[in-house]
């Protein structure tokens, strides 16, 4: 990475910080939960899928216990999710999949494998892609990784990050680019930075923390046309 890209992400970042506030800790947890939580969170609110959660894990002991459930069961548990057949279906077939040497579905075998070979593991699953797995490495395991939604993808374009056109050539392209152990930071910047200012429509560019280190096209049109409005 040239010494320039490196100043710009840093600098960008700083200033998404100081816009949004310090982080909290990323704290490693389960990855078969984080599987599960990740499959509930697809086209959906973070409200939607934390509830639908609680209440998976509030109806069922255990993952074994999801796993081996009626498909019925597990719809009505998750309904506020939103597509909650095709996340039941989804969600017990990567369960149905997982090693379960002590009839627990389990993902120990992860903590041997680097970065590479842990993400070809768990895409192999049927219904896990490259976001879900990207998720499992970094907020269950601690990994340096940064998963990329919909919000990084957009963010990290308009800044000219990356010249991607999908989500996982973004995905990729990003390792070259974030700096050693701000993949997380990183993340939750810019998925936040995302949602609050940088929009997919009518990004709040006259707001913008880091318009100077901007690329997008549009954004001196957008930051005058809110100007015109009066928006604060």
């Amino acid at each position: 990475m040239a010494t320039q890209d490196t100043a710009k992400i840093e600098r960008i970042l700083a200033a998404l910080e100081g816009e949004i506030g310090p982080l909290e800790a990323n704290v490693p947890g389960d990855p078969v939960g984080q599987i599960v939580g990740t499959i509930l969170s697809q086209n959906t609110t973070d409200t939607n899928s934390h509830k639908a959660y609680e209440q998976l894990c509030g109806t069922f002991p255990t993952w074994s216990a999801v796993r081996d459930a009626p498909r019925e069961d597990i719809v009505e548990a998750i309904r506020s999710a939103g597509l909650a057949e095709t996340k039941a279906s989804t969600m017990q077939n990567v369960l149905n999949a997982l090693p379960a040497p002590d009839g627990e579905p389990s993902l120990d075998e992860l903590n041997d494998m680097d970065d590479e070979a842990a993400t070809a593991y768990l895409v192999a699953f049927n219904g896990v892609g490259v976001k879900t797995a990207a998720c499992v490495l970094v907020f269950a395991l601690g990994r340096d990784i940064c998963p990329v939604d919909t919000h990084v993808h957009r963010v990290a374009n308009r800044l000219g990050l990356v010249a991607t056109k999908a989500r996982d050539r973004t995905y990729s392209a990003l390792k070259s680019v974030i700096p050693a152990g701000k993949a997380y930071v990183a993340h939750v910047l810019l998925v936040r930075f995302g949602r609050r200012v940088c929009k997919a429509r009518n990004p709040l560019c006259h707001a913008c923390p880091v318009f100077d280190d901007c690329a997008f096209d549009d954004r001196h049109e957008c930051a005058a046309r809110h100007a015109e409005r009066g928006d604060a």
